[in-house]
């Protein structure tokens, strides 16, 4: 008898506040639910490149209490009924493994699952489809995890890397590598060396694997949390859910899936278990305001106005106030974003310190500008 197919399921994680994108990322709307490139927001343009590759009522999202609202309403109306909301954040190891226990009891068995964040920019959506259908293939086969690696285009530390190890085998046209080890953010000197052996890539976050896989990664590497989850399984559509979820949920082990799962992944003996596809797809994170100039700016010294303006002897300059005129005047590399509350203003090389500022509000508990 022919085995049935497997079902594919995606689970997009959207549970971050982006904070570097202060001030128009606030707690109930972060950087995923924004427009930060293009005129639909972040989230929604991860659900559009997964469309044609997954039923809308087959993707999951997990996020947290403060976002559930406004998230629901950008999701398409199948999906609506797919988000889960964490009553307290545990990182990604323990949101994936949630999501993973939904997706076995909405099919009643097994399935294979792409894990991807939702605020990510992809400039090549159609050579992604590409490659995630070549990733969900592979990740039929029970012994393998997969994740897309980024080719570094420099000796970035803010980013883990991926190392890579023997001979390139194919999937569907596309070179995919055994995967030696994970690395997490290197220092300067060691980024240098990782770029110049033409043998690593960044990791981005985006994974692939049977849901059976992960939960028995999940069980031989985080048996406290795999026993807790499993025991909430069995109130999933019941009345008793949220609050057995309440109860179970900051019981769970507080690491990220790299650390968790992957890592561990690659040290054990016998045949490779993980496994990476390069992915040359347009990929940035876009993890601050400077990074949002340099995706739109078409040239050098370029300024990028949100709305209506006019420069004179400026350049550079990320001028985000799309109710207003603005003009600049000899101004150079600056990030203005303004908002009815609140007014940024810093160098683009200062854009990553944005986040400082959200903790200063923190400490001094300006719950309105937060």
């Amino acid at each position: 008898m022919t085995e049935k197919p497997l079902q594919r399921h995606a689970v997009i994680l959207a549970g971050g506040r982006g904070t570097r994108f202060w001030p128009r990322s606030r707690t109930c709307t972060p950087k995923q639910l924004l427009n930060i490139i293009g005129k639909t927001t972040m989230l929604e343009q991860t659900v559009a490149r997964l469309a044609p590759l997954i039923p809308a009522k087959n993707i999951w999202t997990v996020t947290n209490a403060d976002q559930t609202v406004a998230l629901r309403k950008q999701m398409p109306a199948a999906a609506r009924k797919r988000v889960l909301t964490e009553p307290i954040g545990r990182n990604t190891a323990a949101a994936i493994a949630l999501a993973a226990i939904h997706i076995r009891h909405a099919v009643k068995g097994d399935s294979v699952m792409a894990v991807l964040p939702a605020d990510h920019y992809i400039a090549q959506p159609d050579r992604f489809r590409s490659i995630v259908t070549a990733a969900l293939h592979l990740a039929g086969d029970s012994s393998r995890m997969v994740v897309l690696g980024i080719p570094p285009a420099r000796p970035e530390t803010g980013f883990g890397y991926i190392e890579l190890m023997g001979n390139a085998m194919n999937a569907e046209g596309f070179p995919v590598f055994a995967v030696r080890r994970f690395t997490e953010k290197p220092e300067l000197a060691a980024a240098k060396e990782y770029l110049a052996t033409g043998l690593y890539q960044w990791n981005a976050g985006m994974f692939f694997w049977r849901v059976s896989t992960y939960l028995d990664a999940l069980k031989s590497h985080l048996p406290k949390t795999h026993q807790l989850l499993e025991s909430l399984a069995s109130h999933i559509g019941k009345r008793s859910y949220e609050a057995n979820l309440t109860k179970v949920y900051p019981k769970l082990e507080n690491i990220s899936v790299d650390y968790a799962i992957m890592e561990p992944a690659t040290r054990e003996t016998g045949d490779p278990r993980v496994f990476v596809i390069p992915a040359d797809i347009g990929w940035s994170d876009i993890g601050s305001w400077s990074a949002v100039y340099e995706l739109l700016a078409k040239h050098a010294g370029e300024n990028i106005f949100a709305g209506a303006g006019q420069s004179l002897d400026a350049e550079g300059n990320y001028l985000w106030s799309p109710g207003k005129f603005v003009a600049a005047i000899g101004v150079r590399d600056l990030v203005v974003v303004d908002t009815p509350d609140a007014l940024l203003i810093c160098p683009r090389e200062r854009a990553q310190d944005v986040g400082k500022i959200v903790k200063a509000l923190e400490e001094r508990k300006h719950k309105k500008l937060l």
